[in-house]
C-alpha cells in the first residue's frame, strides 16, 4: 500500500507552483513594493512572504532546487564554504560576479532537475517493470487500492481544507484523461510528467486553473469572490489587525483581477492571475535575491555579496540541491 503522504506530494506539487503566481499584477515584481505581499508557494508549500514576513525558505527553494535536506545538518561556516563552490559555478563566465542571466540560468536549471528527478522517481515507483505506459488501473490499484476496503463515509469524509479520498481520485483521473494525449488510458513517460507538472506543460495549463478555482471557491458558484481570494492567502485571528498588504491585495483585485468589474473573478480572469503571459518565474526570483543581496546596489553579485547573505541563499533548512554538495566527488 502507497503512504497516503505520496498522494498529497503528487496533486499539490503543480498545484503550489501554480499558486506562485497569486500576487504578480504584471510583469516581474517590485521588491520595493511588493515586500509585504505573498508572492505564492512553491513546491514545498513555502508562501514566500507570510502574513507580511518574509519566508526565506521560498528562496533557498528557488535557488537550490529540490534537494533540501543537507544544510540544516551543516554549520554555517560549512554552509558558506559550499555555497561559495556554487557562486564558482554559477559565475559562468569566471569574471568575479553573479549577474542576473546567470543567477536566472542557474535557477531554470534547479527547477529542470527538480523535475526530471521527480518524474524519474515516481515513474520508477508506479512502474516497476519500467514498461513503455503506465495504465490508469495500475497507477489507480497502487495508489487507491486501499479505498476498495472503506466504505462510502469514509470515502467521501474529508477535513478542513482537504479533499476526501474519493475527491482525490477523482482529480487524479480527470487529470490523468488531460494528460493522456493519445486516449489510449496509459500514459508514457512524457506524458505522465504532464500529469504529473500540468504546471510546465502548456497543453496542461487549463487544469491547472480548474483546481485552483475549485481549492478557492468555497461556495462553488464557479466564480471567486474578494472573500475568497483574500481567504486563500490571509486568515485573520481574533482582533488581529488588518495588514497592511491585505489591503493592497483588495485593491489588486477590484483594479487588475476583476476586469469587467462585475465583483468576481470567472476562468480566464483567473487564469490571467495564475499564470500571467510572459511571465518569467526565474527571473522574478533572481532579481529578488540579487535587491536583497548587492550591497553596493551595482545590479550583480560579487561572491562576498552572497556569502555575507547565505542564510538567503541556503539558511538552516536548505532545499535538496544541497545534496549535490554534500557528494565528495563534486566538492
Amino acid at each position: 500500500m502507497i503512504d497516503l503522504r505520496m498522494i498529497d506530494t503528487t496533486m499539490t506539487q503543480w498545484l503550489m507552483t501554480a499558486l506562485l503566481f497569486s500576487s504578480i499584477v504584471m510583469g516581474v515584481p517590485n521588491p520595493q513594493t511588493d515586500d509585504k505581499k505573498p508572492l505564492g508557494k512553491d513546491h514545498s508549500g513555502n508562501q514566500h512572504f507570510d502574513h507580511g514576513h518574509h519566508n526565506a525558505q521560498y528562496d533557498h527553494e528557488a535557488f537550490l532546487g529540490e534537494e533540501a535536506k543537507t544544510f540544516d545538518q551543516l554549520t554555517p561556516e560549512e554552509s558558506q564554504r559550499r555555497l561559495g563552490l556554487i557562486v564558482d559555478k554559477i559565475d559562468f563566465d569566471k569574471d568575479g560576479y553573479v549577474t542576473l542571466e546567470e543567477l536566472k540560468d542557474w535557477i531554470k536549471k534547479t527547477q529542470r532537475r527538480y523535475i526530471t528527478d521527480d518524474v524519474e522517481r515516481q515513474w520508477k515507483t508506479h512502474n516497476p517493470d519500467n514498461k513503455e505506459k503506465v495504465t490508469w488501473e495500475e497507477y489507480k490499484k497502487m495508489l487507491y487500492g486501499f479505498m476498495d476496503d472503506m466504505d462510502a463515509n469514509e470515502l467521501e469524509k474529508t477535513e478542513t481544507g482537504m479533499l476526501s479520498y474519493q475527491q482525490m481520485q477523482n482529480r487524479d483521473r480527470r487529470r490523468w484523461a488531460t494528460a493522456d494525449q493519445d486516449g489510449d488510458d496509459a500514459l508514457n513517460k512524457v506524458e505522465f510528467q504532464a500529469f504529473l507538472h500540468p504546471e510546465e506543460t502548456p497543453y496542461m495549463r487549463d487544469i491547472v486553473v480548474v483546481e485552483t478555482m475549485e481549492d478557492i471557491d468555497k461556495d462553488k458558484d464557479g466564480k471567486l469572490s474578494l472573500e475568497e481570494y483574500i481567504g486563500d492567502m490571509f486568515h485573520s485571528a481574533d482582533g488581529e489587525a488588518e495588514p497592511e498588504w491585505v489591503q493592497n491585495e483588495k485593491e489588486q483585485f477590484k483594479t487588475y483581477r476583476d476586469k469587467d468589474g462585475d465583483g468576481f473573478m470567472n476562468m480566464e480572469e483567473v487564469k490571467s492571475w495564475i499564470i500571467p503571459p510572459d511571465f518569467d518565474h526565474a527571473e522574478a526570483e533572481a532579481r529578488h535575491l540579487i535587491y536583497e543581496s548587492d550591497e553596493d546596489a551595482d545590479g550583480k553579485l560579487t561572491k562576498e555579496e552572497v556569502l555575507s547573505k547565505y542564510d538567503i541563499f541556503v539558511g538552516s533548512q536548505a532545499t535538496d540541491f544541497g545534496e549535490a554538495l554534500a557528494r565528495h566527488d563534486e566538492f
